[in-house]
């Protein structure tokens, strides 16, 4: 299979390239092309096997197809429980059960299984890149952590991400560095493009991304879809209709790619913060994206959503991106009342991201939406212990591998949001 950039200049390259570069030399993002039908899959099938069955259309003829099974039993080593919410049919997806509590780590789990696989004896070490608001950086440190030929740069905006995310962040060492930059995450992710851009670095010190530009992070989370989707339609006869938090569109656009993919998808609809730079736009507005605006749900604290971009290339036009999902924006004080409700009712208490959609359910709901809807639970709330429990009156126990990450010293070196600043840090 070959992939394109959604700029349309650089020339194809097969998974291996895409995975390797992150991000094309044109500046865009790598998308398949075409797109595959998934292959028969099981609904009993458990979550490593479907994946592989799943993703084995982008591997074909790769030197990464014979490995892929093991790629994903390694990757996918932890539950995605999709639970009851209430007798109405409505569930959450539980996706923060891997190492770090948070979504993120299924694709970069898979992404470092990946590219080790790729690597032979005396390549150079690569440098592994990333991006974050809050969680993906600490998924892909603990994904590459002590992994021999790789060192992972983790850029994260100082002051707008909770505590313990920061702590996260920071608190690894050995081949993993973390950043807290004086600005924005746009402006992280704009630093991370750039050096990503920037052929007399890379010349001299290779390169990879691991944010949600990257194929490798993608790719996987279609999975988690495919079987909540299967198994929706299994036990309800229906297909699965989701409502996702997001920020940088990289869980949605899975989401997407797995519904196009053929599996029992229905609807699929984002939760945003405050940050309503998708909601203007699916509702008529221009494109426009804005300063990022700090808010409770600080991991979808996002003003230039860079997945937009794959979801404008798989669309002819902007009326038919607007057909394929719709979003809505959840202020701070929304976000509040849906973790109090939830305590109040007794039902899982969410983090602050997942709180954006259960608000937006309880908007289909007063709106006579009836179906049953999946939201999609992306961190757990000891994460952010800061919100939640003023909310709901009580602590909120970490989970263990989240206690020993609290456990162990954090570091973080300050740097301006400046790419002089990160050259050097990437050349030093």
């Amino acid at each position: 299979m070959r992939f394109v950039s959604t700029r349309g200049v650089a020339p194809a390259v097969d998974i291996t390239a895409a995975l390797a570069a992150g991000l094309a030399p044109d500046g865009g993002l790598y998308v398949p092309d075409p797109i595959p039908c998934a292959p028969p899959l099981d609904a009993d099938a458990d979550l490593a096997d479907i994946a592989s069955r799943l993703l084995a259309p982008y591997f074909d003829d790769s030197p990464l197809a014979a490995a892929l099974p093991a790629i994903c039993a390694d990757a996918f080593d932890f539950p995605a429980p999709r639970l009851p919410l209430d007798d109405s049919g409505d569930a959450v997806l539980e996706l923060f059960h891997g190492p770090t509590a948070a979504f993120k780590d299924f694709g970069a789990r898979f992404l470092a299984r990946a590219l080790g696989a790729l690597r032979h004896d005396g390549d150079p070490d690569v440098t592994v890149l990333v991006a974050t608001s809050g969680d993906t950086g600490a998924a892909v440190a603990a994904a590459f952590d002590r992994r021999p030929g790789f060192r992972v740069v983790v850029l994260y905006p100082d002051g707008r991400v909770s505590p313990r995310q920061a702590h996260g962040l920071g608190c690894w060492g050995d081949n993993v560095r973390a950043l807290r930059v004086a600005g924005t995450f746009d402006d992280c992710q704009r630093l991370v493009k750039q050096a990503l851009g920037d052929a007399a670095l890379r010349a001299r010190v290779p390169l990879a991304s691991a944010n949600s530009i990257s194929l490798g992070r993608l790719l996987p989370q279609a999975a988690y879809y495919a079987r909540a989707a299967l198994r929706q339609q299994r036990d309800t006869g229906a297909p699965a209709n989701f409502i996702i938090p997001t920020g940088n569109l990289g869980n949605a656009s899975a989401c997407w790619l797995a519904r196009r993919m053929g599996p029992p998808l229905g609807d699929i609809v984002l939760a945003c913060n405050a940050n309503d730079v998708l909601p203007r736009y699916f509702d008529g507005a221009p494109y426009t994206p804005a300063d990022a605006r700090a808010t409770l749900a600080n991991a979808m604290d996002v003003g230039a959503p860079s997945n937009f971009e794959r979801l404008r290339h798989w669309h002819v036009d902007d009326a038919a991106l607007r057909g394929a999902m719709r979003a809505f924006s959840v202020d701070d004080a929304a976000i509040r009342a849906a973790i109090a409700q939830a305590a109040s009712d007794g039902a899982p208490v969410p983090c602050p991201h997942t709180a954006t959609g259960l608000d937006v359910l309880r908007r289909l709901r007063a709106a006579g939406d009836t179906r049953a809807w999946i939201v999609v639970a992306t961190a757990h709330p000891a994460k952010f212990e800061s919100v939640v429990e003023p909310c709901i009156g009580r602590s909120v126990e970490a989970p263990p591998a989240l206690a020993d990450c609290l456990a162990r010293p954090a570091h973080a070196d300050p740097m301006a949001p400046d790419y002089d600043a990160l050259r050097a840090v990437l050349l030093g």
